[in-house]
């Protein structure tokens, strides 16, 4: 089923873009610098090279090393493209002047404002809803509300989550000072802390299997990596994520926190006209349902259908602020960590 999928997906974008840049020159090239390791990217970058004959070359490596990276090589970057997962990280590269502004009527109209830098230095490619994963064996849905009522008493040594260092919770506690100001984000932080379970430490994976093992009853984590368990070869990874519900936070008020793996074109791109049409074609319809299907993230091409797996879970409202916040408040967010204690 996964490899019809495939197949017809392919279809469709090559018969898309071949029309949109007729015959392609098969020396072009484009150069990733990407911090996602996903199979479902490297399939989606072979069927832009089949629809538009522009060999795409990947650097992979973590966000930190990417940018360091681009800031070594200077003009003499090779890089066109960097893609990241966070608007935090975007933001940084961004604040580093390693990214250009490009304009783009595709981009503009197959992506939405506010998953975009607004000058137009990154965009958003994909995005994921920062949820809270319950036992549903021990905690009913009708007990949870809010990110904030995660402080109250009832919650106390019940909450996992990653460390203050992971860029997820540091754009969550971002989001928060954005709406809360810095007391209500610093409050929130240190009431949080005071109801975990354990130390903050390990991934979202590892918070998942936490619950399931009764170490803890909620867990703050990405969507898509219970999608990714619940589909995993390895039966403990399947039966642990069966054991967690998701409820998606905040309803009655801002919205459930998102954020999102995004790219930029690199301030020297020696192919920027390439770099865009990449950008485009992951933009596009097809490719967003694509990586919807395949990898459980949401699309941000609103005309993009949802996986099954996505429905499953339901719509939700998702918090509305402008991605670049997340970046703009970083510093602070992790001033507050520190404040706080949460290691």
């Amino acid at each position: 089923m996964l490899k019809a999928l495939i197949q017809s997906t392919f279809v469709a974008l090559a018969g898309a873009f071949l029309i949109a840049c007729g015959s392609a020159n098969q020396e072009e090239v484009v150069n990733v610098y990407t911090h996602r390791h996903y199979e479902a990217d490297q399939q989606l970058f072979d069927m832009f090279t089949e629809a538009t004959g522009i060999k795409v070359n990947v650097v992979s490596a973590s966000a930190d090393e990417l940018i360091q990276k681009l800031e070594l090589e200077g003009p003499n970057s090779p890089a066109d493209v960097l893609i990241t997962v966070d608007a935090g990280r975007l933001y940084r590269a961004q604040t580093k002047d390693l990214l250009q502004a490009v304009s783009s009527d595709v981009l503009n109209s197959n992506i939405p404002a506010k998953f975009r830098e607004p000058a137009g230095n990154w965009f958003g490619l994909t995005y994921r809803a920062r949820i809270l994963a319950y036992s549903v064996d021990r905690v009913s849905p009708e007990e949870l509300s809010s990110y904030e009522a995660l402080t109250e008493e009832n919650w106390k040594g019940r909450v996992l989550t990653r460390s203050s260092e992971n860029i997820y919770n540091q754009s969550l506690l971002a989001s928060v000072i954005a709406h809360k100001g810095s007391e209500g984000a610093a409050e929130w932080a240190s009431g949080l802390l005071a109801n975990m379970a354990r130390v903050p430490k390990g991934s979202d994976r590892d918070q998942v299997k936490a619950v399931a093992s009764g170490e803890g009853d909620v867990a703050i984590v990405n969507t898509y990596y219970i999608g990714i368990m619940l589909n995993d070869a390895n039966e403990e990874e399947r039966k642990a994520a069966e054991k967690v519900g998701i409820f998606f936070p905040n309803q009655d008020d801002r919205g459930t926190h998102i954020n999102i793996s995004g790219a930029g074109v690199t301030k020297y791109a020696p192919n920027k006209d390439n770099a865009i049409k990449l950008l485009e074609f992951l933009s596009s319809k097809d490719a967003q349902e694509f990586l919807a299907n395949i990898n459980f993230e949401y699309p941000v091409n609103p005309a993009a259908a949802f996986s099954e797996q996505l429905l499953k879970w339901g719509t939700f409202k998702a918090d509305d602020i402008n991605l670049s916040v997340l970046g703009e408040n970083n510093s602070e967010a992790v001033v507050i960590f520190d404040k706080v204690g949460w290691k």
